[in-house]
């Protein structure tokens, strides 16, 4: 059976997600679709609007056949470290192909890309040390040192955020298993950072979530996602009150954040170069989560980067710990699975170089304990009986699974 590979967090999973997903098919012409999707805590360092359990019936019904999460230590990450994490289990499930969507929509630029900036590593390399010395973010950095090589017009426009993580899944599967075949679909309609609606039926995940933050309707996103999606938000709020965001965060964070000396703070991961004194500066004036990143906010520092430290301060994740993991999923944790997907498991699961993990109770290891730190940490903003039933799933939930 021939499967292919998606990196995902659908959240939530929209008519754009559909569209890759179908035409992902089509480009590998693959038996099954593997789906690894971020847990409760996303790569821009941001709450999912729903839980993992909710986000995994929208992906199956959505027609993928497994899905497995991408650990904490994976997930909450810079692009290249996230790619690597999500490649390495696609790898392990014995993908033969991914697909993943692009601004470019070009594989080839990707591959001209990767062997373009390996030619000319050194130098790229001190181009990103000297914007960064100059106050740039990294990502910045990324960009304008790219843009600095000046290179020719068959790669790929590293300034665009699909565009780089697509290159870092190439990257890493380079180091991985070079023999993955990939495929790139073009983004249609909205663009990744679109915070409103610009188009009659593909939205970006960003301006669906604006909307339902904003507005509170479900019925304003029905035109950009699929009728399983608009049922099972609805049945998450019926049965847990709410959809998450950062703001009912907020309270945690700032008592977090007020009870924590500059020393303590500095231990925690990806807290630099004197970012510890600003966030404690902050944190006592600001009133909401809004106006404490907008305090904090510089040119060095993107939004994403900063939202990622604030989670990884809610979730005691210090660089200690962070430092003394392996550089690789250490597990596959399985959150879903159709017959079809099951079959397919089954016939590689003794193949398989890491464990798969069905629950979380029975295996020990310093990365789950990350994930399951992260999830009591997500359903604290819920109300009881609510945020108790969230928690015991975490342990007592088995695989969804849809027979067909």
């Amino acid at each position: 059976m021939r499967s292919m590979g998606i990196v995902a967090e659908y959240n939530p999973f929209h008519n754009g997600h559909q569209f890759q997903l179908n035409q992902a098919k089509e480009l590998s012409q693959s038996d099954v679709t593997i789906a690894i999707m971020s847990g409760n805590f996303l790569q821009r360092g941001e709450p999912a609007l729903v839980s993992k359990w909710a986000r995994t019936q929208m992906a199956i019904k959505g027609g993928v056949d497994l899905v497995f999460e991408l650990p904490y230590a994976f997930s909450v990450h810079k692009a290249e470290t996230f790619a690597y994490g999500a490649i390495y289990i696609l790898n392990a499930m014995g993908c033969k192909n991914v697909c993943f969507g692009s601004e470019s929509g070009e594989i080839d630029q990707f591959y001209t890309t990767l062997q373009f900036i390996k030619e000319n590593q050194q130098r790229y390399d001190e181009y990103i040390h000297s914007f960064m010395k100059e106050g740039m973010s990294y990502p910045a950095s990324l960009s304008a040192s790219f843009k600095k090589l000046n290179p020719d017009i068959h790669t790929v426009d590293l300034s665009k955020p699909n565009n780089i993580l697509g290159y870092h899944y190439i990257l890493a599967a380079s180091r991985i298993n070079p023999q993955i075949i990939f495929n790139t679909v073009q983004r249609k309609g909205a663009t990744h950072h679109d915070k409103s609606f610009t188009d009659e039926k593909i939205a970006s995940a960003t301006s669906i979530r604006e909307s339902l933050f904003n507005e509170g309707q479900l019925k304003n996103i029905k035109p950009y996602v699929p009728e399983t999606t608009m049922s099972l938000l609805n049945e998450y709020i019926q049965n847990f009150g709410q959809i998450h965001k950062w703001e009912q965060y907020w309270p945690y964070l700032q008592y977090k954040l007020l009870t924590m000396s500059n020393v303590e703070l500095k231990e925690i991961y990806e807290v630099e170069e004197g970012l510890e004194n600003r966030l404690l500066k902050a944190a006592p004036i600001a009133d909401s989560f809004l106006s404490f990143m907008e305090s904090i906010k510089t040119k060095r520092y993107t939004w994403t980067r900063l939202q990622r430290i604030c989670v990884h301060i809610l979730t005691n994740t210090k660089k200690e710990t962070v430092q003394g993991l392996k550089d690789h999923p250490t597990y596959a944790r399985l959150l879903g699975m159709n017959e079809h997907g099951r079959n397919y498991l089954n016939k590689i699961k003794k193949d398989v170089n890491i464990p798969i993990l069905a629950n979380a109770s029975a295996f020990k290891d310093e990365m789950l304990t990350m994930d399951l730190k992260a999830a009591n940490i997500y359903a604290q903003v819920l109300k009881e009986p609510h945020r108790t039933k969230l928690l015991k799933m975490e342990f007592n939930q088995p695989p969804i699974y849809f027979r067909e």
